[in-house]
C-alpha cells in the first residue's frame, strides 16, 4: 500500500463522518459530530488493519485469514452505541435516525477502510437526501399526516368523572386530532392524558395552551411536543 493511502483513508472517513454529525450536531442531539467521526475513522483503521493483516498472510497457505471479519464485527459493535440513543418518552420512541446515523457512519468508515471511495461519497448523499431533503420536500407536497406534529396534553384535577367527555371534545373542536386517551384519578380529582396531532402549519404549543386552560372545568394543563 502506498504510504499516503492510508493517510488518505483516515481523512476521508473523517470528513464522511463529519458531515453525517453536523446533521444531528445541528438538531441538538446527543451523539453528534464528535461521535460520528471517532466511529468512522475507527471502523477504517479497524478495516484498514483487517486487510493488510489478511494481505500480509495472503501467501501462507497454512493461515486463512478472512479480511472482512473485522469489518462484520464493527458493525455489531456500533450497533450497542445506537441502541443507547433509542429513548422511550412519553409513549413516543426517539433516537432511531440517530442510532441508524451513528450505524452508518460505522458503514462509511468500512467501506472507505476497503477502497471504495465513489460508493461512500455517494451513500453520504444519498443518506443526506433520505435525512433532509426527502422530508422536507414530503411536508410541502405530501400526504396531511406527514404534516403533523405530535404533541401531548394534560390536564389535572379534573374535578368530576362527568366532565371529561365534555373537556375532550372541546379539545377535538380545536383542530386538534386524539391518538390516544389515558384517563386517571380518585374520587377527588382525575387527570386526563392526550397524545394528540396538530398541523404544522396551525396554531403553536402555546396558542393551543392558552386555548385549553380556558375550557370550563380544566384548572391546571401541561403540553409537551413529542
Amino acid at each position: 500500500m502506498m504510504v499516503w493511502a492510508v493517510p488518505l483513508k483516515l481523512v476521508v472517513a473523517a470528513l464522511l463522518g463529519g458531515i453525517l454529525g453536523l446533521e444531528r450536531e445541528s438538531k441538538h442531539k446527543p451523539l453528534g459530530l464528535k461521535t460520528c467521526i471517532v466511529i468512522s475513522v475507527a471502523s477504517c483503521l479497524l478495516t484498514i488493519v483487517s486487510i493488510e493483516v489478511s494481505v500480509s498472510h495472503y501467501t501462507n497457505t497454512l493461515i486463512r485469514v478472512d479480511p472482512m471479519r473485522l469489518a462484520a464485527q464493527i458493525v455489531s459493535g456500533v450497533g450497542f452505541i445506537g441502541a443507547g440513543v433509542i429513548l422511550q418518552k412519553n409513549d413516543a420512541i426517539s433516537g432511531l435516525t440517530t442510532a441508524a446515523i451513528v450505524w452508518a457512519a460505522s458503514g462509511l468508515g468500512i467501506a472507505v477502510g476497503a477502497g471504495f471511495y465513489y460508493e461512500s461519497v455517494l451513500g453520504v448523499l444519498l443518506i443526506f437526501l433520505g435525512v433532509k431533503v426527502i422530508p422536507f420536500i414530503m411536508k410541502k407536497i405530501g400526504p396531511d399526516a406527514l404534516r403533523e406534529q405530535g404533541i401531548k396534553i394534560i390536564l389535572y384535577d379534573v374535578e368530576s368523572a362527568d366532565l371529561i367527555q365534555p373537556i375532550v371534545e372541546e379539545i377535538r373542536q380545536l383542530n386538534i386530532r386524539t391518538k390516544q386517551v389515558k384517563l386517571s384519578g380518585t374520587e377527588t380529582g382525575h387527570r386526563i392524558d392526550l397524545h394528540c396531532m396538530i398541523s404544522e402549519t396551525g396554531d403553536y404549543v402555546f396558542a393551543i395552551y392558552d386555548k385549553v386552560i380556558k375550557i370550563p372545568g380544566v384548572k391546571r394543563a401541561q403540553i409537551e411536543e413529542l
